[in-house]
């Protein structure tokens, strides 16, 4: 008899300023798709995805019911409302983008405000929107630093060519698996 994978259901808040692509990445992971015209996301939604995978530390199948709430990147959304989107988070995919050099430093302030609520749970950095590098306003060696000095992983993704957007989503699944 084989048995059946293991089932983990996993919340995880996409966290980011007004405009860097979470609804954007969200859409491509989930359905592949992209929409060139942008629609501010009033509030939250909430997406699922089922996905297995292999459990990074043993090696076992574990199915994985995959929640992910796309919130607002409204700052004052971050205190007002904050008890009730991040209760049970299991990670954080914060997202800056290329062309803005304050959204990764408001990453800081969108993961403190997570962490009051759901505690120390994993967070993943993806530097959006790879596709205008020509544009980019964020250097390398400053994502870099950033990211290292908090201890997170990053990678950078393109919700419009789907660059790096499903190792994205999926490495954040194994970082929280792991822990």
């Amino acid at each position: 008899m084989i048995d059946a994978p293991e089932l983990v259901k996993m919340k995880i808040c996409m966290a980011g300023e007004a405009m860097v692509g979470k609804t954007s990445l969200i859409r491509r992971y989930v359905l592949d798709e992209y929409e060139d015209r942008y629609t501010a996301t009033l509030g939250t939604k909430i997406t699922k995805k089922s996905l297995t995978v292999t459990h990074p530390r043993d090696g076992r199948s574990v199915h994985v019911n995959l929640i992910l709430w796309d919130i607002m990147g409204a700052p004052t959304l971050r205190d007002l409302l904050k008890e009730a989107y991040y209760h049970g988070a299991h990670g954080i995919l914060g997202v800056a983008d290329v062309t803005r050099e304050e959204t990764l430093r408001e990453l800081d302030a969108w993961s403190r405000s997570i962490r009051t609520v759901a505690g120390t749970i994993p967070t993943y950095v993806v530097v959006n929107k790879a596709d205008l590098e020509g544009q980019a306003a964020l250097d390398r060696d400053t994502i870099d630093a950033f990211c290292r000095q908090r201890g997170y992983p990053w990678s950078y993704t393109s919700a419009k060519t789907a660059k790096g957007v499903e190792g994205a989503f999926d490495g954040l699944v194994r970082q929280v698996l792991s822990v």
